[in-house]
This record gives C-alpha cells, sequence and structure tokens, in this order.
C-alpha cells in the first residue's frame, strides 16, 4: 500500500504499545522470579505457537473472549473476497491466540504421548484481544499460566494455589486473599433458586458482576434479563445473607441443603490445608458468589484479590471437559493464571524497580587519545567476572552522561583518558 508521499505515523496501533528498556528490565526480572518459584514446584515451561486454527478458537470453549479473536485471511485472499463470501471460513483460516488455555488443550491432545502424567506446565507468552483499549487494558498482553493436567484429586488445586501465591509474595505482594468456590457449589445454588436449565448460566454471569455493580445492581439486571420475581427474590435473599455474614463466618452453614456433601467437604479440606501452608502471608477463603466468567470450569475455581487492586490479580480452575474436545477421552485438568499487566502496573505504582545479581559498568574513553580497539578491549576483559559492560566515547557533558548511566543501572565508570593509564573503576555517585 502505498503513502503518497505522507510522513508514515510513529505511534503504536491503537491498544498496542512500545516497552521502554526499564519497563522490560522490570518484566524480565519479575518473570525470572515467578519462574523460579514454579520450577521448584516440578513445572515444565512449553511454547505453543501465536496462530492457531480458526475452529481452535471458535468452538466455546474461550467464552466472550472468542468474539475478540485477530482473525487471519487465507495466503491469497483479499478484501475485495470479504464481499463475495458467503462464510467467514471461506476467507478465514487461522487467527491470533486469545489466551493461552484453549491453546493448550490442542496441545496436550496433540503430544500426550510424549508427556508425563500428570503433566505440570507452565506458560508465559503474549496473548491477543480485539478489545476496546482503556486505561491499563491493551490488545497485546503477557499472560502467566500454570496447569496440571492428569490430576483428578484436590491435590493438584492446592499444589496450583500454593505455588502462585509463592510466586506472588515473591515478587513482593503480602496480605493477599485467594477466594475459592466450586462450579458444582453455584449449579446448586441457581437449582435451589429455582431457575430453569437455560437461565441459569446467564443467572451466574450476572451474578458475576457483583463485586463491581453490588447487589442492588445484580437484583436490577435479573429483573431486566430474567423476568421470575421468586427465583430472583430467593437469589437476592441468599446472596444479601451472604454478604451479611463476611468473609470470616463459616458460609457453608447457609449452602441450600441439596449441594453434595462430598463437594462440600472437599473444599473445606483444600482451604484448611491452604491456610496451614500459608504461614500467614496470605488467606484462603470460601467466597460462594465467586463465579469465574469461562464456562468451561467444571469444580473449584479461585480467584485472587489485593486490597490495593480493583480488580482479581491471578484467577483459575479446574476445567476437565476441554481436552476432551479435541481428543477421544476427557482428560482431568486445573489451572491457575496470574494477571500479569495487572501485577506489573501495581508494581510500578509502588516504586519496584528491577532487581539483578549482575554487575553493570561503564568504560567511557577519550576518542582523541584512546583508540576504539584499546576500548573494546578493556571491556573485552571488564566482562570476564561476568560483568556488563557498556563501552562509550567521552562526551562533552561528562557528568550528564554519568548521570544517565546511574539512570540506566550502571554502578560503577573507567574513564580512560590514555592508553598509559590504568584502568580503575569508581562507583557512580
Amino acid at each position: 500500500m502505498k503513502n503518497n508521499g505522507e510522513k508514515i505515523s510513529a505511534v503504536p496501533m491503537r491498544g498496542m504499545r512500545d516497552l521502554l528498556p526499564e519497563e522490560v528490565a522490570l518484566r524480565q526480572s519479575i518473570i525470572k522470579k515467578i519462574k523460579e518459584v514454579y520450577t521448584s514446584y516440578g513445572f515444565s515451561e512449553i511454547e505453543t505457537p501465536i496462530v492457531e486454527r480458526s475452529e481452535l478458537l471458535s468452538t466455546g470453549e474461550g467464552g466472550d473472549n472468542e468474539k475478540q479473536t485477530f482473525s487471519i485471511m487465507k495466503r491469497g485472499q483479499s478484501l475485495d473476497d470479504i464481499k463475495n463470501s458467503s462464510s467467514i471460513s471461506d476467507i478465514v483460516d487461522g487467527g491470533l491466540r486469545f489466551d493461552l488455555t484453549v491453546p493448550l488443550a490442542r496441545y496436550y491432545a496433540n503430544n500426550h504421548a510424549q508427556l508425563p502424567s500428570p503433566f505440570k506446565v507452565m506458560q508465559i507468552g503474549n496473548v491477543f484481544r480485539a478489545e476496546r483499549p482503556q486505561k491499563g487494558r491493551y490488545r497485546q498482553f503477557t499472560q502467566c499460566d500454570i496447569d496440571i493436567i492428569g490430576d483428578e484429586s484436590t491435590l493438584a488445586e492446592r499444589e496450583l494455589i500454593l505455588a502462585t501465591s509463592e510466586a506472588l509474595a515473591r515478587i513482593g505482594f503480602s496480605d493477599f486473599l485467594v477466594r475459592v468456590n466450586d462450579r458444582r457449589i453455584l449449579k446448586g445454588i441457581v437449582e435451589y433458586c429455582g431457575y430453569d436449565e437455560n437461565e441459569r448460566e446467564l443467572v451466574l454471569v450476572i451474578v458475576d458482576k457483583l463485586d463491581k455493580v453490588g447487589l442492588d445492581g445484580v437484583e436490577t439486571e435479573l429483573t431486566e434479563k430474567i423476568p421470575r420475581p421468586e427465583q430472583n427474590s430467593k437469589m437476592t435473599a441468599l446472596l444479601r445473607e451472604i454478604m451479611d455474614k463476611g468473609e470470616n463466618s463459616d458460609l457453608f452453614e447457609i449452602l441450600p441443603p441439596d449441594i453434595d456433601a462430598e463437594v462440600i467437604s472437599q473444599l473445606r479440606d483444600l482451604l484448611t490445608t491452604a491456610n496451614n501452608q500459608s504461614e500467614g502471608k496470605f488467606r484462603v477463603n470460601f467466597d460462594p458468589t465467586l463465579v469465574r466468567g469461562m464456562g468451561y470450569y467444571t469444580g473449584p475455581i479461585f480467584e485472587i484479590t489485593d486490597k490495593d487492586f480493583p480488580s482479581s490479580i491471578a484467577g483459575g480452575g479446574r476445567y476437565d471437559k476441554m481436552i476432551g474436545k479435541y481428543s477421544s477421552h476427557d482428560v482431568p485438568a486445573c489451572g491457575f493464571s496470574i494477571g500479569f499487566e495487572r501485577i506489573i502496573s501495581l508494581l510500578v505504582e509502588r516504586g519496584i524497580k528491577p532487581e539483578s545479581d549482575i554487575v553493570k559498568k561503564a568504560v567511557i574513553f577519550n576518542a582523541d587519545n584512546v583508540s576504539e580497539e584499546f576500548a573494546l578491549n578493556l571491556s573485552k576483559i571488564a566482562r570476564q567476572d561476568g560483568s556488563i559492560v557498556i563501552t562509550e566515547k567521552q562526551k562533552k557533558n561528562t557528568k550528564k552522561q554519568l548521570d544517565d548511566l546511574l539512570v540506566s543501572g550502571y554502578g560503577s565508570f573507567c574513564l580512560i583518558d590514555s592508553e598509559d593509564d590504568i584502568p580503575e573503576f569508581k562507583e557512580m555517585k
């Protein structure tokens, strides 16, 4: 496409952004710590393609995210072909992944014969959603996931909660809250209230907004979208009782009587184990109003909130039916995802700087008296102890040059005015 001589904008596309060196350094520092924790729990890192087949990205497992897929036209197709096509599948055969869970299900179905069971996996990578950009929300962002595939016991949930919580503690979070619920409890609640089966998922979508719109907002939306006064009254009464009791009460006691006692027993045990292992660094509470928006969850679900952030900073749950869509049988699976962009925003607000054990030095030389080869050789020698060493010609304003290097994390410098000088690194001030 020609630009007719017009200047091309240097601004990133809407919803995209550039990251400066210090931003990348912080992100890499945080990722390093998270990986260290997950590796210590036995999780192995994998990679899946950024581009997946269209049919994989439109199975319904991705919920509303599927509506935000960046689609890719078939090779050889053009925009003019859209007018003549009867279906989007005629011109599109791929798209950018909108999360890491759906590609993981395909990955496991394709590679399970070469993988251990259970398979403990971590993924950290970029995903893409064509959503409306706003402050703190971008169309390209990083997700940080761990999953355990092939373990149907609650040991998987316990390890996921503990590993994710330890990772958050390692990067500086404390006194955060892990909220836990179970989709089977939610199913029991909507059945108890008397909703028809075709209404239940919409009811849960509305209840999921409780934290954002409050009980009055939920009641209003239930009335507008599901005009069932008796059922809505039972639901709002139960929600009000839960909210009135607060997080320190035994909320299991007010659940409808028909909910499976085994489900409640397993969840109680999960909470006890997690709280015993927390060592006071975080709390784990039962919250029967926790929904999680993804419809593929089949059992326990969890979410982590921080006192300084209005939304969750991590979330996940069990999804035992997803992998079966891509293979001959269902495989138990459970995962937890850290909201990487959210935690980065919080850490920046708190003034957290990237940490590194590597020493950074600067070799600055007077180009009138010292050859580039001499300076480069000196830098080469200085790197032998594992240091990061930058080589620069001395500028007229040497003080500003040193100040800029200090801001960039360089802790010492060596100023060479002559090839006869004895190199001596001095601390930046």
